[in-house]
């Protein structure tokens, strides 16, 4: 399972830990995801998305429909 959330289409990012003495080690930011169920009220049926907390404000925001044709649209589903 790759950790993409398929509302906003957050990713890993790589960055560096830097220490105390500045040196700089790899690291990655990994986005909040949960796997979620939403109530599609169209269809009449759950439909389970992996979202971030973002994503998950986003449908709360706009709605899941709405949210759903975006993400179609920029290909994150």
């Amino acid at each position: 399972m790759s950790r993409i959330c398929q509302i906003t289409g957050k990713k890993v990012s790589i960055g560096n830990n830097v220490s105390h003495s500045k040196r700089r080690t790899k690291r990655e930011f990994v986005p909040n995801l949960r796997i979620k169920r939403f109530w599609f009220e169209e269809e009449k049926c759950f439909i389970s998305l992996k979202v971030s907390a973002a994503g998950i404000r986003t449908i709360n925001k706009i709605g899941l429909k709405k949210a759903l044709e975006k993400a179609i649209t920029k290909g994150f589903i």
